[in-house]
């Protein structure tokens, strides 16, 4: 079921969210499928339970294999109770937009290399090394877990806006 997004100024955006313990439940299993189904109408490639107003350290990210464009090479992932290591001192600027911020974006810097670690869906152990854009999508989406936003993390504000205003071109 699509879940309303909550947008930034809701306080439930600005909480640590809480540990999961029931791995399998069917509650569980009801929250990420909600979670899958809002972030493909949205058109997201990561969604964290915060924003939809659940406080529970679950985020969804990816997309199909087979995807192409700048998303390919995002596994397709249900992440419970996350951690984030950074591998090294190497970062990078990316441009980074949020459901919950609808129709902005900002430059953000991140670590380049990261390794996470988590659960699945059914309390199965994941780690991952990952790099590039596919670490970016992790290290936003668990920074919702800590009521973090983007834009917290900016700091050029000439480099953050309207997307329309940003990049004129894309609007043709």
């Amino acid at each position: 079921m699509v879940r309303d997004v909550l947008h930034m100024g809701d306080p439930r955006l600005l909480e640590h969210a809480l540990s999961v313990r029931d791995f399998g439940s069917p509650r569980l299993r009801a929250l990420v499928a909600d979670l899958w189904d809002t972030m493909a109408a949205d058109g997201g490639i990561g969604i964290a339970a915060p924003q939809i107003g659940v406080s529970e350290r679950v985020i969804c990210f990816g997309l199909e294999e087979g995807s192409g464009g700048r998303n390919a090479g995002v596994p397709r992932t249900v992440l419970i109770n996350p951690t984030i290591e950074f591998l090294g001192d190497e970062t990078e600027d990316g441009w980074e937009g949020c459901l919950s911020l609808p129709g902005l974006k900002g430059m953000v810097t991140r670590a380049k290399r990261i390794r996470y670690a988590g659960y699945s869906l059914e309390g199965e152990r994941i780690e991952r090394e990952a790099e590039g854009f596919h670490a970016r999508v992790v290290q936003h989406e668990f920074d919702h877990l800590e009521g973090i936003l983007y834009p917290m993390r900016v700091t050029d504000w000439t480099n953050f806006g309207y997307t329309d205003a940003l990049f004129p071109e894309e609007r043709r």
